[in-house]
């Protein structure tokens, strides 16, 4: 029998091998899973919902197609975490809200299908601020996810919980999403690999807003290959998402191969405006010249874009107060005081300055290609300093005040959200107090493949895998 911790740090790709030569039974890995996750998240509240009973019947039925020579998928067997912002039939949804607290779908979502139909166990949902509204994972539902590496210390979010979880060994690969940043910040945050794909690589289904080209479903996992696999599962065009990119996924575990040289990469600290921690921009631009190494010519560069931040808290804050607003009006106790804040600013927001941010959102996007037509890639510091307290976050960073408010903090994330192009966060380094810090891989309009396999060649010469957190 494999040792249980070994198994929950193992990489999906290997146990998926392991599993189809029946070298290790679908339970066994199981179990050794949930018993990790029992043992720890009661001090890193990475789940709000186990799904343990449900979980193990799913493993045992895989047990059994192995052992009978039935058909076997990708990920067969695999232990996924699911966000609760997700449907999974028969499985409590909350959004993180207590307006949700018992409701439970009769469906599946989209991303949520494809992984059980590839042969995935779902294990439960992970925790997430209310509707996904912020940065740090805190609900009124439950204590706040903790960051596996200093319990003191924020997960980051929306994605707090799925990335907490695959840093703690609840199993290698979490499902997750990010409208601004939330698969790329808590995994900087936490140590581990994040990717926001294309915009419609995964359909995003279901969805309040299927026109907002903005929420990007995508995988977090402990290494780059794993992400690749679990995308190459999730991805994939389907009707009900009407933005869906309409044509057939490439095999993004392949695309890993093959190295980077010769690629003419864009180095920028900050994007021109973006205040970073002096520790997180030393240690992020060690990263980005790496790929020197790796055969780029790298070169530092500012976008000379306009700051989108003011409009785009516009277009995110008009867009909460028209979905929650009614919610905080029937039961104003039942909202977060940092959603409150949003819906109140939001509730401000005029018709024409509507329409003016759109605009402004066309002429970014006009101007950020105009710029990436002379890169391959465009490398940046992910998260701008490392995790702060899960009760309050900083006040300022590198002497610039940051915007309490909650959404769009943090303008090295949100603005590959605003073009829709892949963008990934990669482990790079360590704080002097022990803190992960996150080097961002950007790729141009659906440079999904050449995303992956850059960061895989980054993972190549500074793996971070190894390295777990001192639980």
């Amino acid at each position: 029998m494999a040792d249980a911790t070994e198994l929950c740090f193992t990489p999906a790709t290997e146990l998926a091998g392991r599993i189809r030569t029946k070298e290790l039974s679908p339970v066994e890995l199981l179990t050794a899973v949930l018993a990790r996750m029992e043992a720890l998240d009661p001090a890193i509240h990475a789940f709000i919902t186990v799904d343990a009973e449900r979980a193990m019947v799913a493993a045992r039925e895989a047990e059994a197609t192995l052992m009978h020579g039935g058909p076997l998928g990708p990920l067969h067997g695999i232990p996924v975490s699911i966000k609760d912002l997700e449907p999974v039939a028969g499985l409590r949804l909350t959004y993180g809200s207590k307006f949700f607290e018992d409701h439970v779908p009769h469906f599946d979502g989209v991303a949520v299908g494809r992984l059980r139909r590839a042969g995935a166990v779902v294990i439960g949902k992970t925790n997430t601020p209310a509707f996904g509204h912020k940065d740090m994972c805190d609900n009124l539902l439950m204590p706040a996810t903790r960051n596996p590496w200093n319990l003191e210390r924020t997960s980051g979010a929306s994605s707090g919980g799925a990335a907490a979880a695959v840093a703690a060994g609840f199993g290698p690969l979490a499902h997750g999403s990010d409208g601004a940043g939330s698969i790329r910040i808590p995994s900087a945050l936490c140590g581990v690999f994040g990717l926001k794909p294309s915009y419609g690589r995964v359909p995003h289904w279901p969805a309040a807003d299927l026109w907002g080209a903005r929420s990007h479903p995508g995988p977090l996992a402990r290494t780059v290959r794993d992400a690749a696999l679990m995308l190459g599962v999730m991805a994939g065009p389907d009707p009900r998402d009407p933005l869906s990119i309409d044509g057939p996924p490439e095999d993004y575990l392949a695309a890993c191969d093959g190295g980077v040289r010769g690629l003419h990469v864009a180095w920028s600290p900050d994007l021109g405006y973006a205040p970073v921690d002096t520790e997180v921009r030393r240690r992020t631009a060690v990263a980005a010249h790496c790929f020197e190494e790796l055969g780029c010519e790298v070169e530092e560069a500012n976008p000379g874009w306009d700051h989108p931040g003011p409009w785009h808290a516009v277009i995110y804050r008009a867009s909460i107060a028209g979905r929650l607003g009614p919610l905080a009006d029937q039961r104003p106790e039942w909202i977060d005081h940092s959603l409150a804040q949003v819906i109140e600013l939001g509730r401000a927001v005029t018709a024409r300055e509507l329409l003016d941010a759109q605009a402004s959102r066309t002429r970014f996007y006009e101007q950020a290609m105009t710029f990436m037509a002379g890169y391959d890639l465009l490398l940046t510091p992910a998260m701008p300093c490392p995790a702060w307290s899960y009760q309050q976050p900083p006040a300022e960073i590198d002497g610039t005040p940051v915007q309490q408010v909650a959404g769009g903090r943090w303008p090295l994330m949100y603005p590959f959200n605003l073009t829709g192009w892949p963008a990934a966060s990669v482990p790079c380094g360590f704080t002097a107090k022990g803190l992960p810090v996150g080097l961002q891989i950007v790729a141009p309009w659906h440079q999904d493949a050449r995303c992956l396999r850059a960061a895989a060649a980054f993972e190549a010469v500074r793996p971070w895998a190894l390295r777990r957190p001192p639980l």
